[in-house]
C-alpha cells in the first residue's frame, strides 16, 4: 500500500517538476516515469524496514 501511495506521489510531483521546468509531452512523461520508480524504490526500502521492526 505504501509503495502504490508514494508511486503515485512521484508521478505527480515528477509531472509538476517537468511542467514547471517548460518540458514538452515526452519530457513531462519521463518526469513522470523516473519520479514513480524512484518514490517506489523508497515506499519498498520503507515498507520492508517497517515489517522488519513489526516482527
Amino acid at each position: 500500500m505504501i509503495v502504490i501511495f508514494l508511486a503515485l506521489v512521484g508521478a505527480v510531483l515528477g509531472g509538476i517538476t517537468a511542467a514547471r521546468r517548460k518540458g514538452n509531452k515526452l519530457d513531462i512523461a519521463q518526469y513522470v516515469v523516473v519520479y514513480m520508480i524512484l518514490f517506489a524504490v523508497v515506499g519498498l526500502a520503507l515498507t520492508i524496514a517497517i515489517e522488519k521492526l513489526a516482527a
